[in-house]
């Protein structure tokens, strides 16, 4: 009777895949050579990431942590095992179409993080979050909610006047959304009685939390516009770019701008690298790239637009180009690109060439 293989040995080489939750994740350990070793779900806290750094540790020497959700849930466990002085790894979370094929459950998706990462497929450095950009980031977050409420509630107000009596409407033709809220702020309707009254209130009402909106904005974007302007100077002279772009491309750089290592790296993550569109006679053509961060590729955008009226090389450029049968959507791609090489020499000075 023949003798069944003996399982591998041990390398005692680890690397730990990490599927996070809110309140939970969960690891897995794959060894280098013997593959799958053990498993461990811990809490989302600092008694939990201290479990898990103790139970990586007894198992043998850990390579890397491969990580889904470094971003969001793994956030905060990124940032503490970077303190530890651990090698993290970005893992993107599997397509639906491969989750179908292969099934789902946390020990699984933990363990196709380790694989992901052991075969290569996964190398991206998570940002550290720890610095400036990533405090802007969350005044963003708050930025871009108060100007859709703001955005909103002027709305409403605008058509609740409509339905105000005319003495009211009157008054308040042609003000400024600013004028109108404070007039409107203003108004004492008395009780309710009917219809006309109860506009009235609803008016006031609307116009005072615009006011409140508005300030909340403006207190917003000067901590934002602080921020960049001590963060990044230097970013605030390129033509066209101001605190807005450059708070956008501060936060999807991070604070640890040397995890990308190259222009051509920053291109792909905006969006702004071409794609090849080539087939028989066309072969050479490239076509808008539609992934990336569509935030920043929108911040380019704007940027380009701003060159492209008021930057004389950039107007210099554009003519040449489109005498030599290039369409405005082509050129707005080179000229995202070309913003993307600039932008990337004044966050890094002393790139390594590409």
């Amino acid at each position: 009777m023949a003798a069944l293989p003996s399982a591998p040995p041990l390398s005692g080489h680890l690397v730990i895949g990490i599927d996070t939750h809110k309140h939970l994740h969960v690891a897995a350990a794959l060894d280098t050579i013997a593959g799958p070793q053990d498993s461990l779900t811990f809490t989302n806290d600092s008694d939990g990431y201290a479990q898990l750094t103790q139970w990586a540790a007894d198992l043998g020497q850990v390579i890397a942590f491969g990580i889904e959700g470094t971003g969001s849930y793994g956030q905060t466990l990124t940032r503490y095992l970077h303190q530890q002085g651990c090698r993290v790894i970005e893992v993107n979370r599997p397509d639906r179409a491969a989750r179908a094929r292969k099934g789902k459950s946390d020990a699984v998706d933990a363990e196709n993080a380790a694989r992901a990462v052991l075969s290569g497929l996964a190398t991206a450095t998570p940002k550290s979050a720890d610095g400036a950009a990533e405090a802007i980031r969350r005044l963003k977050v708050a930025y871009n909610t108060g100007v859709k409420c703001r955005s909103q509630t002027m709305n409403a107000l605008k058509n609740l006047l409509v339905h105000a009596d005319e003495p009211l409407r009157n008054a308040c033709a042609g003000l400024s959304a600013p004028k109108l809220a404070r007039k409107l702020s203003r108004l004492r309707p008395g009780p309710t009685g009917g219809p006309d009254q109860a506009a009235r209130v609803g008016l006031r009402s609307l116009a005072r939390r615009w006011i409140v909106l508005d300030e909340e904005v403006h207190d917003l974007t000067a901590q934002i516009e602080a921020l960049v302007q001590s963060h990044a100077p230097e970013l605030l002279e390129v033509f066209g770019i101001g605190p807005d772009v450059a708070a956008e491309i501060l936060i999807v750089v991070g604070d640890n701008p040397d995890r990308i290592n190259s222009e051509a790296a920053l291109a792909k993550i905006a969006g702004a690298c071409p794609i090849p569109a080539g087939s028989g006679k066309t072969d050479g053509r490239h076509r808008l790239n539609r992934g990336g961060n569509r935030t920043l590729n929108s911040a380019l955008y704007h940027v380009v637009l701003c060159r492209m009226r008021f930057h004389q090389p950039t107007k210099a450029y554009l003519a040449r180009r489109m005498a030599e049968g290039k369409n405005k959507r082509e050129i707005i791609r080179c000229l995202k690109r070309y913003v993307v090489r600039e932008v990337y020499r004044v966050l890094k000075p002393d790139p390594t060439p590409t």
